[in-house]
């Protein structure tokens, strides 16, 4: 394995470093590294490998459909994109418009495009989004990031974005006037570490953006397709959007993304104002409806909201003085620390045969494949006083 990664660092720009694994195979939850040793993948890809790996419906669908047509570009209609979309709309309520993109990056620049198209034919001049937010890296979609030390040394940016503080309605309703062109929300900070809002939250910004007439966009790349227990998170509190963005879990490891607009916001773009050579890839689409057929077949859903609250319940159970709380819901959870030993623990994890994610120094992102057992799920949690104990004597 060490080969491997040297190879990576001679081959590769240094923006990831040299990642501590080289994988090799994976099947259901569990994983291999280059020398054999075997994981529980508790970061499904960054909660993309929603079926785990090798998955037999994504591997029938993607291997058909490779063998019939595997591109065709935006200048022709293929069946498979078509049925996506159609699938969900239906699982959405059915009056939107759908754009595919390669990635959430991609769909969260396309909902940027809107929204600035939107406010240019009606007076508005800015936007509004979270501090500590995430929804990209490209330049259209970092303008809306609010994590400074990966947004600033990128800057200045052509779109006027203000920052307010995550889950403060008061603060957003302050924000945002009818010279608000549209307020850009996640349903919980996902790479700021799982941080959920207030209850109500959500239900807020709905209230805003219809007082104002701002678009309200929903970033559900992380948090959709059953993530937390319903098939789009804003579900919880019944706060559809105005715009909605998806990646990640629906390809199921394949490569996706889609920009949904809902109403009249649907039909904003004319002929030629976007555009995407592979989005719409039929092979991509095809591993996109294999997930979403399975998770409505195989009871996903309720998998997902179960096992999150056994996962939960075991992290809450352990008494330990590097771990604070848990938060989270369904099958996207965090463990919080006690202070920035996040790095720590998950290298002890990972000594231990569990793969998750400091995804802050004080805490660990745990969003594993959605057909994760209670048992899987209690085989981490009772090694996690040990591992706690490990990380505590090297840090």
């Amino acid at each position: 394995m060490s080969g491997l990664r040297e190879r990576f660092e001679t081959a590769f720009m240094p923006n990831y470093g040299v990642p501590p694994v080289a994988l090799a195979r994976g099947e259901g939850c569990r994983v291999w590294d280059a020398d054999g040793r075997e994981y529980l993948d508790l970061i499904a890809g960054i909660a993309v490998s929603s079926l785990g790996h090798g998955h037999r419906a994504i591997v029938a669908a993607v291997s058909s459909q490779v063998a019939t047509l595997a591109h065709t570009s935006n200048l022709f209609v293929n069946e498979p994109e078509v049925l996506l979309a159609e699938r969900l709309l239906g699982l959405l309520g059915g009056d939107g418009r759908v754009f595919l993109t390669n990635s959430g990056t991609e769909a969260n620049e396309c909902a940027l495009k809107l929204a600035i198209k939107y406010g240019k034919a009606n007076g508005r001049s800015y936007i509004v989004a979270a501090e500590n937010g995430f929804h990209g890296r490209s330049m259209g979609a970092l303008s809306l990031t609010g994590k400074a030390a990966i947004r600033e040394p990128f800057g200045p940016f052509g779109v006027n974005v203000r920052f307010v503080p995550y889950g403060d309605a008061d603060a957003l309703k302050a924000a945002v006037d009818e010279h608000c062109a549209a307020v850009f929300m996640e349903p919980t900070l996902g790479e700021a570490g799982v941080v959920p809002p207030p209850d109500g939250y959500f239900a807020a910004v709905r209230e805003v953006c219809d007082a104002t007439g701002a678009l309200f966009v929903a970033d559900e790349i992380q948090s959709a397709i059953g993530r937390t227990g319903t098939w789009f998170a804003f579900q919880h509190e019944n706060a559809r959007p105005d715009v909605i963005t998806l990646a990640k879990g629906l390809g199921g490891g394949l490569p996706i993304g889609v920009c949904i607009a809902f109403g009249p916001h649907g039909t904003l773009f004319a002929k030629g104002d976007h555009g995407s050579t592979f989005g719409g890839n039929p092979v991509s689409a095809a591993a996109a409806l294999a997930v979403l057929t399975t998770i409505d077949q195989d009871g996903l859903l309720a998998n997902a909201a179960a096992v999150g609250d056994t996962l939960a319940e075991g992290l809450r159970a352990i008494d330990h003085p590097l771990l604070g709380r848990e938060r989270g819901r369904g099958l996207w959870r965090a463990a919080v620390l006690t202070g920035p030993h996040a790095p720590a623990v998950e290298a002890a994890a990972r000594d231990a045969g569990f793969l998750i994610n400091a995804v802050a120094p004080d805490a660990l992102r745990i969003a594993p494949p959605l057909i994760l057992t209670a048992e899987e799920a209690r085989s981490f949690t009772a090694a996690f006083t040990a591992i706690l104990d490990a990380a505590g004597t090297e840090s």
